[in-house]
C-alpha cells in the first residue's frame, strides 16, 4: 500500500504544470463517538486544473487510513465540493476504539492529474448513559413459585460505557414502585410479600431504571410471572344431585355430566379426573369428561331395580392420579318407568329445543322416523298417530297432515308472553301411536318442548349512578350500598358484579369489595378521610349474553378517629426538694398535634403518680403548648411526701372544645406522655470533731456475659487460633533460617582415636586418594558452591569439578593467624572443584571444600612438623596454580594440590 501511495506522489509531481489539489487539506477534524450514519466530518474542494478537466467519477476517494477502517466515506455535495461523513458500518467508539484517524484522501481528474491529502479525524468524548447487560436491555421474564418466602429474586446489572474499569458505582430504582417489590441501590431485586396465583395478580410489570453519577439513565422492563402450584382443592361446579332418568336407556347413554374446576388452573377441567368409588354395575364414569352412561341395561320391571329404582353414588374428583388434592360428591338417579311392552318405537319421550321467535308452519318432530312395528307382514307392521293433546299444547302444535307423525307449529311461543310464563315455557305433548289392526295396542308417545330463549333486551342499572356516603370509622366488611341490573330477557339469568376500576389508595389496590351475586358493595379494609376523601368506582354488571356498567361514587364522612401526638413523648427530669411553687420545671413544654382537631380543643391531666398533686400543666386546656410547674412545696421532713422519684402519666385529650352534652356523645381520642421526675434532697453535711476521716473509693466492675453479645467470644476464639497459627509459622520459618545459614557441628568421635597417655607411641594412620584429571576432561554441569558463593563446573560421570573461572572466582582467605591457633584455608586450584568429602574412620576433609589444618606447622610425610627446606624446590618454584596444603592435627592428614593432582 506504501508503494502505491508513492507511486501516486510521483505520478502527480509529474504533472507539475497541472494545479488540481485538494483546497481546505490537509486538516484535522473532530467527530462525537457513536455518531449517526451521514454526520458531517469535514468539508473540503477540489480545484480543477488549468484544462478544467473535471474530476473522474468515483474520486475523490479515502484509499487508505491509519488505522484501518470503515467508519468514512466521501460524499459530494455540489460542483467540486465534498465532504468527509460517517458511514454507520463501524462504531466510532472513544472508549474502546481508536481515537485518532488519518485519512489519505486521493483525487484524480479525466487527464490523469491526481493529488493526495491527509485529513486528521480525531474521536471526541461523550458521556454516555449506562447500558443494560446481555438480553437483560431488551426486557427479561421471571418467575416466582406462589408461597415462596419474600427475599431475593434477581440481580440487575449494567455498565457504564464511559467507565472502562467498571469502579464507578451505578444506581438502581423502581419507576413503578409497588408494594410487592423492592429493588436495592445496587440492582437487588427482592419480593416483599408471599404471593398466591389465585389470590391476586399472576404477574407484575416492572420499570427498572439505572442512573450514573452524571445523572445519565436507562430504563427496561422485567415481567415477573406467578408460578401455580397445586395447592387448591378441586370444586364441584355442577349443582344437580338428583337425576331422572327413563327405563330401557341404550348402553353408552349419557345421563349425567359431573363438572368440576381447579382453582389452580382457573376453572379448567381438562386436568380433572372422576371416578365411582360407590360398587355398581349401571353407570359408568368418564375419568377425563366427566360424563355418566349407562354400562347396563335398565329394565325396571327386572332384578333390584323393581323393589327401589333410586341409584346413589359418590363421585370422586381430583387433580392428578396419586398425592393430589381431590372432592367427593353424592348423586342420586331416579329410574323412572315407561310402557315398554310394545315396543313399537325407539323411545316414547323426546325433548325439543325450540327458539322463542321460531315461525309457523316449522317441523319439530316426524315420529316416522322413530316409530316402527317389529311385525313382518302387513297389516300388524302398519300404525298411525292420535291428534297430539297435552296440557298447553292446543293452539300451539298439530300434525300436518293429521295422523302422519309430523309435529308443526302453528303458534306463539314468545318466552316473554304471560301466558306462555305461565306455562313456564314448557309444554308436554302426548301422542299415541296404535296398530291399525286388532288388538289394537297402544303406546303413548311424550314430546316435551322447550322454548329456547333469545338475548333480545339490553342490561341496564337501575339508577345512571350510584352516591354513597361512608364514615371513616367503618370497620372492614361495612356495606356501603348495594347497586342493582336488570335484563328484561327471560329467563333470568345470573348477574355477576364486579369493579373494574377505582377504589384503590396508596396502601392498597382494593379499598372495596362486590358481592359478585348481590351486588352488594362493602369495604374491604378501615378508610381515612384525611388521606383519601373520595372513591370514584366503575362497577360492571355481566350475565351470559350482556354487559354493563355505571359509576359508583363513595364520599368518606370525617371522623374524630386521630389521637393527639406531642412532643416528646418521654423525658427526663430532676428538681432540687426546695424548688419554688410555680417555676416551669427546668423549661419543659409540650407540643401536641392532632390531625382531625383544633389545636385550642387539647385538654392536659396528669394520671396516677401526682402524688400530693405537686405537678400541674399551665395551661391545662385551650392550647398545643403546655408547661410543666411545681403546683405545691415538698415536704419529706414533715413526714408528707416519701417518695422521691415521679412516673406521670399525663393523658391529653381533645374535647376541650365540646359541651358537656356533646362530650357524651361524639368520639374523644386521649393521648399520653410519661413522664420521669426524681427529686434532689439537700446536700448532707458532716462535722466533725476529730480527725478527717480519709475516704476510700472502692470501684466494683463486673463483666456480665449477656446473650446477644455472642460475637465476643467467637471473636476472640477465632483471633487466638490465627495468632497461634501465625506464631507457629514464624517459628518454623526462624529455624529454617537457622538450620539455612549456620554451620553444622561436626559429630563427635564415639571412640576416641587415641588413648590418653598412648599419643606418643600411636602411629598415625594416612589415607591417600588421588583424583588424577587430564587436561581433555569434559564438564557437563554447573553449580554454584553455598559456601564461598563461587560457580564451579563438573563432570557428571567422574565427579571431577573445577572453578569456572579461577582467576576472580576464587576467594581470597586470610592468610595471618596467631601461633598455636587452628588455620582454616579453602582448598582450590585451577583444574579442581569444590574436593569431595573423603573419610577414614570419621576422619576426612569436609565435602565443602573447607578443611582445618591445627598445629603451629604443617607436617611432612614422615609425620614430623615440616619446614621450607623439606618442601619440593619444583614445587614451590611453580607460579600457576600454586600448590595448597590443608593439614588435620587431630587426623595427621595432608592435603596437598600440585596442578591436576589433588593428594591426600
Amino acid at each position: 500500500m506504501q508503494e502505491a501511495v508513492l507511486l501516486l506522489v510521483l505520478l502527480g509531481t509529474m504533472s507539475e504544470a497541472e494545479a488540481l489539489h485538494l483546497v481546505h487539506l490537509p486538516a484535522t477534524s473532530n467527530v462525537a463517538e457513536n455518531s449517526p450514519p451521514e454526520t458531517s466530518v469535514h468539508e473540503f474542494s477540489v480545484n480543477l486544473s488549468a484544462s478544467l478537466s473535471p474530476v473522474s467519477p468515483g474520486f475523490p476517494l479515502i484509499i487508505n487510513s491509519s488505522p484501518l477502517t470503515k467508519a468514512f466515506r466521501v460524499n459530494w455535495l455540489s460542483g467540486t465540493d465534498f465532504e468527509v461523513v460517517t458511514t454507520g458500518k463501524e462504531q466510532v467508539d472513544f472508549e474502546t476504539g481508536p481515537k485518532i484517524f488519518e485519512l489519505q484522501i486521493y483525487v484524480q481528474d479525466d487527464v490523469g492529474v491526481t493529488d493526495l491529502q491527509i485529513l486528521t479525524v480525531q474521536v471526541a468524548d461523550v458521556n454516555e448513559p449506562p447500558q443494560f447487560l446481555g438480553n437483560l436491555a431488551k426486557g427479561l421474564s421471571l418467575y416466582i413459585v406462589e408461597g415462596a418466602n419474600p427475599g431475593f429474586i434477581y440481580q440487575v446489572e449494567a455498565f457504564d460505557p464511559e467507565d472502562t474499569s467498571r469502579n464507578t458505582p451505578l444506581s438502581y430504582f423502581l419507576i413503578s414502585p409497588t408494594k410487592s417489590f423492592i429493588m436495592s441501590a445496587n440492582g437487588t431485586l427482592s419480593s416483599t410479600t408471599e404471593f398466591d396465583f389465585e389470590a391476586g395478580n399472576n404477574s407484575y410489570h416492572l420499570t427498572v431504571e439505572v442512573r450514573d453519577s452524571q445523572g445519565l439513565r436507562a430504563s427496561t422492563y422485567l415481567e415477573v410471572n406467578i408460578v401455580n402450584i397445586n395447592d387448591e382443592t378441586p370444586r364441584f361446579t355442577s349443582s344437580k344431585r338428583v337425576y331422572v332418568i327413563p327405563e330401557e336407556l341404550g348402553l353408552g347413554t349419557i345421563v349425567a355430566n359431573i363438572t368440576a374446576e381447579d382453582p389452580d388452573d382457573k376453572g379448567s377441567t381438562s386436568f380433572l379426573l372422576y371416578s365411582i368409588t360407590t360398587g355398581n354395575s349401571y353407570f359408568r364414569i368418564n375419568e377425563l369428561t366427566g360424563t355418566i352412561h349407562v354400562a347396563h341395561r335398565l329394565d325396571r320391571e327386572a332384578g333390584e331395580l323393581r323393589h327401589n329404582p333410586t341409584i346413589s353414588l359418590e363421585v370422586l374428583v381430583k387433580d392428578r392420579p396419586s398425592g393430589g388434592q381431590e372432592n367427593r360428591m353424592q348423586i342420586t338417579f331416579m329410574v323412572e318407568d315407561i310402557n315398554d311392552n310394545s315396543a313399537t318405537c325407539i323411545k316414547f319421550t323426546f325433548s325439543i329445543k325450540v327458539p322463542e321467535r321460531a315461525a309457523k308452519g316449522t317441523l319439530l318432530l316426524d315420529l316416522n322416523m322413530v316409530c316402527f312395528d317389529n311385525d313382518s307382514e302387513a297389516p300388524n307392521s302398519q300404525f298411525n298417530f292420535t291428534a297430539p293433546s297435552g296440557v298447553g299444547s292446543s293452539g300451539r302444535f298439530s300434525q300436518d297432515p293429521a295422523g302422519s307423525g309430523k309435529i308443526v307449529l302453528i303458534g306463539d311461543l314468545d318466552y316473554e308472553n304471560s301466558s306462555n310464563l305461565a306455562a313456564g315455557n314448557k309444554y308436554a305433548v302426548t301422542i299415541q301411536v296404535q296398530d291399525v289392526a286388532p288388538p289394537y295396542y297402544k303406546n303413548n308417545i311424550y314430546i316435551y318442548v322447550l322454548t329456547s330463549p333469545e338475548n333480545e333486551f339490553p342490561l341496564v342499572f337501575d339508577q345512571p349512578s350510584y352516591v354513597f356516603d361512608l364514615s371513616e370509622l367503618s370497620p372492614a366488611r361495612t356495606q356501603v350500598g348495594q347497586v342493582r341490573a336488570t335484563d328484561k330477557d327471560f329467563p333470568q339469568s345470573s348477574i355477576v358484579y364486579s369493579i373494574s376500576s377505582g377504589g384503590a389508595s396508596l396502601q392498597r389496590p382494593n379499598m372495596f369489595w362486590i358481592n359478585p351475586q348481590t351486588g352488594e358493595l362493602q369495604l374491604v379494609t378501615k378508610v381515612d378521610y384525611e388521606t383519601t376523601p373520595i372513591y370514584i368506582l366503575r362497577i360492571q354488571a355481566t350475565n351470559s349474553e350482556n354487559t354493563g356498567s355505571v359509576t359508583v361514587t363513595v364520599n368518606i364522612l370525617e371522623e374524630n378517629d386521630e389521637k393527639p401526638v406531642c412532643i416528646p413523648n418521654s423525658y427526663f427530669l430532676a428538681i432540687p426538694v426546695d424548688l419554688k411553687v410555680g417555676t416551669n420545671i427546668q423549661n419543659f413544654k409540650l407540643q401536641c398535634t392532632d390531625r382531625d382537631s383544633s389545636p385550642r380543643s387539647f385538654r392536659y391531666s396528669i394520671g396516677p403518680g401526682n402524688i400530693n398533686s405537686h405537678f400541674t400543666f399551665s395551661p391545662n386546656a385551650g392550647s398545643n403548648v403546655t408547661r410543666l410547674l411545681l403546683a405545691t412545696p415538698f415536704d419529706y421532713t414533715g413526714g408528707l411526701d416519701k417518695i422521691w422519684n415521679y412516673k406521670l402519666l399525663v393523658y391529653i385529650t381533645d374535647d376541650n372544645l365540646l359541651s358537656s352534652r356533646k362530650k357524651a356523645e361524639a368520639l374523644v381520642e386521649t393521648g399520653t406522655v410519661t413522664l420521669i421526675i426524681s427529686v434532689i434532697p439537700y446536700p448532707t453535711t458532716i462535722v466533725t470533731t476529730t480527725t478527717r476521716p480519709k475516704i476510700i473509693y472502692q470501684t466494683l466492675r463486673k463483666n456480665v456475659y449477656s446473650p446477644s453479645a455472642w460475637y465476643v467470644p467467637f471473636v476472640i476464639t477465632l483471633g487466638s487460633i490465627l495468632l497461634l497459627g501465625l506464631l507457629v509459622s514464624l517459628v518454623v520459618l526462624l529455624a529454617k533460617a537457622v538450620h539455612r545459614h549456620c554451620p553444622c557441628k561436626t559429630a563427635k568421635h564415639k571412640k576416641p582415636l587415641v588413648k590418653k597417655g598412648e599419643m606418643k607411641n600411636t602411629k598415625r594412620e594416612v589415607v591417600v586418594e588421588t583424583i588424577q584429571m587430564s587436561m581433555s576432561t569434559a564438564f557437563d554441569g554447573e553449580a554454584v558452591d553455598p559456601v564461598t558463593g563461587a560457580k564451579y563446573e563438573f563432570n557428571s560421570k567422574t565427579g571431577a569439578r573445577k572453578w569456572k573461572d579461577s582467576l576472580t572466582q576464587i576467594p581470597k582467605w586470610k592468610a595471618s593467624r596467631p601461633q598455636g591457633a587452628a588455620q582454616s584455608r579453602a582448598v582450590s586450584a585451577e583444574g579442581t572443584g569444590p574436593p569431595r568429602s573423603i573419610t577414614k574412620e570419621g576422619d576426612g576433609l569436609s565435602g565443602k571444600g573447607q578443611a582445618e589444618e591445627s598445629g603451629p606447622a604443617a607436617r611432612n610425610q614422615h609425620g614430623k612438623p615440616g619446614t621450607p627446606k623439606d618442601r619440593n624446590p619444583a614445587l614451590t618454584s611453580r607460579s600457576s596454580p600454586k600448590p595448597r596444603k590443608v593439614n588435620h592435627l587431630g587426623a595427621g592428614l595432608t592435603a596437598e594440590h600440585r596442578g591436576g593432582t589433588l593428594t591426600v
